[in-house]
């Protein structure tokens, strides 16, 4: 297949709209079902990049659920705990463990279940039957992979009345070493962004701390290798094999720090024992218990454990979260690791991170306060590495 020709570009009004290989080459997809958009192959190319990526790092299993061209999480194929199970929506799935590709998506869909509503989805392996069946009962667009089981394709086939988006790439496409793009009829070029992550770019730590496990090496590169595929700025904090919260877009690093900040504290109390057992009523939908959830935890457009309002989602009224028992929950969680497409300019940015449990930072360095950066991290016992490296993605 030479070219595909697209409904429209990023907007209905924008037409016409094809992908091709501008050496007249064929394209490295195949489009085994659906008819993908503009946006799907934004978010399809860059999210298998990340996939392929990590399982090229930390050789394992990896799954990413992205949004809008930036990851809402990215994780590797570890069992989930029994908490994070019922977390995750996934509690039911018998043999969920016995698929390594299959938790990798559990835990990237979880992490961040408003975000990742009407996602795309990316897998680094030949996407199985288990896998499959977790992605039939989420609202999502489409998924690239690099390759399906028969029953697992036939699965997928089924969602949205026949017309789910379903890409197979191949794994041993390596695009040109320079890209272009256009921004109002002028031609931008560069090098590919082929910077490898390892732990080789964890080895310069700036802090007191030098104490850096292997399990936060996997984390912090976890982090950095969603970032390098995150629209900038951005920030991602990682734990237990997966991204759990990411700030991208945001203008101001310590917004992307609050942000992402946030959305981990959120993941956090997603497993805390008042959330898990909130009493639901029967009918009440998986994405509705995703709004509901998060409103009883943020308590943001509405107050649902309110008189009047409760009775719609619960079948008790549930007692509501205090400030002062959120603060004491969270101020437990330690172990976190954060990463930064770009140096920490503030302080106010690892006082941010301390508040959500963060250990460890990896971050480029080089800013004229790296000092009072490092300072601070020392106040509270974090260990830092300076990457030398940013990953700015726009």
């Amino acid at each position: 297949m030479k070219e595909f020709e697209l409904k429209y570009g990023c907007n209905p009004n924008q037409k016409p709209a094809r992908i091709f290989m501008a050496d007249g080459s064929d394209l490295p997809i195949k489009i085994l079902n659906g008819k993908p958009g503009y946006i799907n192959f934004l978010d399809a190319f860059n999210s298998w990049q990340l996939v392929k990526e990590l399982k090229e790092a930390l050789g394992l299993p990896a799954a990413a659920s992205f949004k809008h061209v930036s990851p809402t999480s990215a994780a590797v194929g570890t069992p989930l705990p029994e908490r994070l199970k019922k977390a995750c929506f996934v509690d039911d799935m018998e043999n969920l463990d016995s698929s390594p590709l299959a938790c990798a998506y559990a835990r990237a869909r979880g992490t961040d279940r408003m975000c990742s509503f009407g996602d795309w989805v990316a897998l680094s392996d030949v996407c199985d039957t288990a896998t499959a069946l977790l992605i039939k009962r989420e609202v999502s667009d489409g998924i690239i992979a690099p390759g399906y089981e028969p029953e697992a394709l036939e699965i997928l086939k089924s969602k949205r009345n026949g017309n789910y988006n379903i890409v197979e790439i191949d794994p041993d496409y390596i695009p040109e070493e320079k890209e272009r793009k256009q921004v109002f009829g002028i031609t931008f070029e560069q090098g590919r962004n082929n910077f490898r992550i390892d732990g080789a770019l964890l080895e310069n730590i700036v802090t007191q701390n030098k104490n850096i496990p292997d399990s936060a090496k996997r984390d912090l590169i976890i982090s950095l290798i969603t970032l390098k595929y995150t629209q900038s700025n951005s920030v991602c904090f990682a734990a237990d094999g997966q991204a759990i919260g990411v700030g991208a877009g945001q203008q101001s690093r310590v917004h992307c720090t609050r942000l992402a900040g946030s959305k981990a504290d959120t993941w956090f109390l997603r497993q805390y024992d008042k959330v898990l057992s909130l009493p639901f009523k029967d009918d009440i939908k998986r994405p509705d218990r995703d709004n509901i959830i998060d409103g009883y935890i943020n308590r943001n457009e509405e107050d649902v454990c309110a008189d009047g309002i409760w009775q719609k989602y619960f079948t008790a009224r549930p007692e509501p979260l205090a400030d002062a028992e959120i603060k004491e929950y969270l101020s437990g969680i330690s172990g976190v690791a954060l990463g930064s497409d770009a140096f920490f300019p503030f302080d106010d940015n690892i006082e941010r991170a301390h508040r959500s449990g963060v250990s460890y930072i990896a971050q480029p360095g080089g800013s004229i306060r790296d000092d009072i950066v490092i300072k601070c991290c020392d106040k509270y016992g974090i260990a830092m590495a300076f990457t030398g490296m940013r990953l700015f993605h726009h």
